[in-house]
């Protein structure tokens, strides 16, 4: 239930519950002034029936009446003059009694039917226009309520839309209240959270540019140097770090979003084999091919990348499967960490996290997820349930062409 059908619910509750009791206190307090107004006129009759029998006129009251209340015969023992209103039968009754000389008792009597006629009529009035009220008062509640809901899920899917990379993702709210404070503090924070990540990949990109000059130095004076063990291991550190720079300088790209994209139409079996194959424990194979358009460098990067990540912190063999528009990349190793699974299918790879308990950068993931979004494809981690760690790259599907199945 979401926070505007609560507020209506809230709100319509309270009217019914703010009607509801107005209506017995009117009911109440009306009830008991018809009440009294028909006690003192009632009274009243009773003092005229008395001078009329006491002047010996004919009086409307009765004489030790037979069906006096017993309630109202106690009373007038003790020479009380007393208004009593009987209950019991089809309609209640108003009785007003005074002892008279020779110890009789004089009555008077009426139905008290009139009464009870307007109080229903009170009552339907009542009902009719608290009802009136709660449906306003509700569809205000709701009003508000839907209004506060679509300003917090703004607020929200603002939120979830920083969190998945949009940056540029503003609520810019409107009015004082508690909602537009959080929708700004929301801002706030994708401000301070752009800023930050742009310090950190000029930082990056800065710390890269300046160690390509370096880097390729050493490469050249590796190249000087004497045949032998110490020089093979000195050229394998000096490539793992060039190799390692550039990758810092293509995430760096990404981060950038100045990387373009050059599309054209390409058979994904061929990019597949092209990356897959030069690489030594890796299998290619083509169930169902297709053409899709696309960038063709940046897919291969991206197979290049899982194959190479799978062959280093796997177990091979690799497999690459093509089918149509989606590339399946398999190891043979334990398969990825259950903490792990989780972060990738939700937040993606994290730059310099390893993609299993040994070695690794941790940038290959980080590329092949950046190169994928920027393609506008999807990468899905998963653990084989025969085995092995896979991941599944799903190019667009709505450019994709059927060309036939092969091996």
């Amino acid at each position: 239930m979401n926070v505007g059908t609560k507020v209506a619910l809230a709100v319509a509750v309270a009217a019914v519950c703010v009607a509801g009791a107005i209506g017995v206190l009117v009911h109440r307090s009306t009830a008991a002034d018809q009440l009294a107004t028909a006690r003192s006129d009632l009274d009243r009759q009773l003092l005229g029936a008395a001078d009329d029998l006491a002047a010996g006129r004919r009086s409307p009251g009765w004489v030790d009446p037979p069906d006096l209340p017993a309630p109202v015969a106690r009373a007038v023992r003790g020479n009380v003059r007393v208004t009593y209103l009987q209950s019991g039968g089809a309609h209640r009754r108003l009785w007003a009694a005074t002892r008279i000389s020779g110890g009789k008792v004089l009555a008077v009597r009426r139905s008290y039917a009139p009464e009870e006629r307007s109080l229903s009529a009170l009552d339907r009035t009542l009902l009719l226009t608290g009802a009136a009220a709660t449906v306003v008062v509700s569809l205000a509640g709701l009003f508000l309520g839907v209004r506060m809901g679509r300003r917090a899920t703004v607020a929200a899917r603002t939120a979830e839309r920083i969190a998945d990379g949009d940056l540029d993702a503003r609520v810019r709210p409107g009015g004082r209240d508690e909602i537009a404070r959080l929708a700004a503090s929301v801002d706030t924070m994708a401000d301070a959270l752009g800023a930050r990540l742009e310090a950190e990949r000029r930082v990056t990109a800065d710390i890269a540019h300046e160690l390509r000059t370096p880097v390729a130095g050493m490469t050249t004076a590796v190249g000087l140097l004497p045949p032998g063990r110490a020089s093979e291991l000195v050229k394998e550190s000096v490539d793992k770090l060039r190799g390692l720079v550039e990758d810092v300088l293509e995430v760096a790209r990404l981060d950038a979003q100045v990387a373009a994209v050059e599309t054209e139409p390409r058979e994904v079996g061929a990019m597949a084999r092209r990356a897959g194959g030069p690489l030594e424990g890796v299998e290619v194979r083509v169930v169902a091919d297709t053409v899709v358009t696309t960038d063709p460098r940046r897919v291969e990067r991206i197979l290049v990348n899982l194959a190479a990540n799978a062959l280093r912190h796997g177990a091979p063999p690799v497999l690459v499967e093509v089918d149509g528009a989606v590339v399946r990349v398999r190891d043979h190793g334990s398969g990825y960490p259950p903490e792990l699974l989780a972060v990738l299918n939700t937040s993606g790879p994290q730059r310099f996290s390893k993609g299993s308990k040994t070695g690794g950068t941790g940038l290959g993931l980080t590329i092949a997820t950046g190169q994928a979004r920027l393609l506008g494809a999807r990468l899905d981690f998963r653990n084989h349930p025969e085995g092995g760690a896979e991941v599944t790259l799903s190019l667009p599907a709505d450019k994709a062409a059927d060309q036939g199945t092969g091996t």
